[in-house]
């Protein structure tokens, strides 16, 4: 089965790029806004340490914004962003350890039911305990992802965190559909194995993309660029 052709972007989603292409700096701040948490969970995913996540949002935002006479519109610009992304944080693990042996770890036999403890989403706003319980949560799951083998980790922050599809999630990969269903049951499996009961928490919430992260990327991104002007 061959991954669907991604799809065109619309033609607004056009008209942003080539603002951003003469540097327009709110249409450069949108695109940013709207991909900021996708590309830092990316990386992270590959990654797990969060300052590198954010070198590697910067970076791939100076490489896309100083080629977007590459951009050809045949795919989403966020889809785009993403491959940027993951080849700069797949290529910083590469030089900082030995890769992993892929055929070994798609031979793991894991037993039992197929998905990830089901996380409800009730929240009790106000609630400074419940506040507290929800972050102590959001720990242990990061935990417990950061703990899984890369290629498992990569797949299930694209699945079930950022909720792309399998043939998405495939395509960006470079995988076929088959061994990212594979690969995203042996995750969920890993997990349920290291968290001890049922957690009260959503996906949704795992390393959270705060404010002031966000901003502090932007503003970089953007001073980066006004001083590669000026040079």
């Amino acid at each position: 089965m061959q991954p669907k052709t991604a799809t065109p972007p619309p033609l607004d989603e056009m008209a942003l790029v080539e603002q951003a292409r003469h540097r327009d700096p709110a249409a450069l701040r949108h695109i940013m806004e709207q991909n900021n948490r996708r590309l830092y969970r990316i990386a992270r995913s590959v990654l797990g340490d969060d300052n590198e996540a954010e070198d590697v949002v910067q970076d791939t935002y100076m490489r896309a914004f100083t080629h977007l006479d590459g951009f050809r519109g045949e795919a989403r610009l966020g889809t785009w962003l993403t491959r940027i992304a993951l080849n700069e944080a797949l290529g910083r693990l590469r030089t900082r350890r030995i890769s992993v042996d892929l055929n070994q770890l798609d031979t793991i036999n894991e037993q039992g039911a197929s998905r990830v403890i089901y996380l409800p989403s009730t929240r009790q706003e106000g609630d400074p305990e419940a506040a507290a319980a929800r972050a102590e949560v959001r720990r242990l799951i990061e935990r417990a992802v950061d703990q899984l083998p890369d290629p498992f980790r990569i797949v299930f922050v694209l699945r079930d965190i950022e909720e792309m599809s399998i043939e998405a999630t495939a395509c960006q990969l470079g995988l076929r559909p088959e061994t990212v269903k594979t690969r995203l049951h042996r995750a969920r499996r890993l997990l349920r194995q290291n968290l001890d009961k049922t957690l009260s928490s959503a996906l949704a919430d795992t390393f959270p993309f705060a404010g002031a992260r966000c901003a502090r990327i932007t503003q970089a991104v953007l001073a980066r660029l006004d001083a590669q002007a000026i040079d």
